[in-house]
């Protein structure tokens, strides 16, 4: 059975490669792995239903992970904050061997079964959170002691993993098997079998967000406007979401505090910002059910 570990045949010459040749490897693999994220569509389905009833009650996405998949899970996490304002508490990322391994690989930490439970319960892992344990090798011990742990308490536990067969998919509630197969270099799974985990991480946690109502007619409504670039796009947002001039938009845009969802309720229902707030307060922050009162 071929893994992320095989080394295949079809790259046992790769140094001798033209580098057009190698591009277009590399490249091939990239497709490859966003096809292998397709197959998994219907598991990552009931992750993004599942995860939303979860947080919808109050809990927490919590992703554990080791090596390269610990950090791409904590870039998943880190993003949510900037791109939907879902709050910083409610997005932990654990890694084995602790944050000093996020810049700088820490060899050996994947294999301390005791730290990820004492990790998790340093976080106060509970039932309404949500655990997602990603390792492509699929048998990462710091990830499987992870989720059988969280399991135990009553969390949701998701684990995207890349080899059949991997012991991560038994210590889960929902296994996400996206099968990558060997990488161009045999075992460097920052390579497609990244791109895969990063992708099915994508749908999860932007769906999630979708089904919370932190999106409105296609556009991030939630987004902190925390820069001149970011700013502009808020105001053009806000002109776009109330059919109005970029002037009109703009100033009720920093009478808003530069926050999209009031500045929206303002110009639409003609609404004090305070009165706004109140409004979007009444609908648990959902924008379009703010709208429609």
């Amino acid at each position: 059975m071929s893994t992320t570990e095989t080394a295949s045949s079809r790259y046992a010459t790769l140094e001798d490669w033209s580098t057009s040749d190698l591009v277009a490897g590399i490249l091939e693999g990239q497709y490859y792995a966003i096809g292998a994220v397709q197959a998994a569509s219907q598991a990552i389905r009931k992750a993004i239903d599942l995860s939303a009833e979860r947080l919808a009650a109050g809990g927490r996405l919590v992703y554990i992970g080791a090596g390269t998949s610990g950090r791409i899970s904590t870039q998943d996490a880190a993003e949510l904050t900037p791109t939907f304002n879902w709050p910083a508490s409610r997005a932990v990322s654990l890694m084995a061997g602790g944050e000093g391994a996020f810049l700088r690989a820490k060899e050996g930490a994947e294999d301390d079964e005791a730290a990820a439970v004492a990790d998790l319960d340093g976080v106060a892992v509970g039932p309404n959170d949500v655990v997602i344990g990603v390792a492509a090798s699929g048998r990462t011990p710091y990830v499987i002691s992870g989720l059988k742990h969280a399991r135990q308490i009553g969390a949701l536990t998701i684990g995207i993993y890349n080899n059949r067969g991997g012991r991560v998919g038994e210590a889960c509630e929902l296994p996400i098997l996206i099968e990558t197969g060997p990488e161009i270099l045999a075992g460097s799974t920052r390579m497609k079998a990244g791109t895969a985990q990063k992708a099915a991480l994508n749908c999860i946690s932007t769906g999630v967000m979708i089904r919370l109502g932190f999106v409105y007619r296609g556009k991030m409504v939630e987004m902190q406007a925390t820069n001149a670039k970011l700013r502009e796009r808020g105001a053009l947002m806000v002109a776009d979401l109330t059919d109005t001039d970029l002037e009109t938009a703009t100033k009720a845009f920093e009478e808003a505090g530069r926050v999209i969802k009031t500045a929206v309720v303002m110009l639409t229902l003609g609404l004090s910002r305070d009165d706004a707030l109140a409004v979007i307060a009444s609908a648990n922050g959902n924008l379009r059910a703010a709208l429609t009162r």
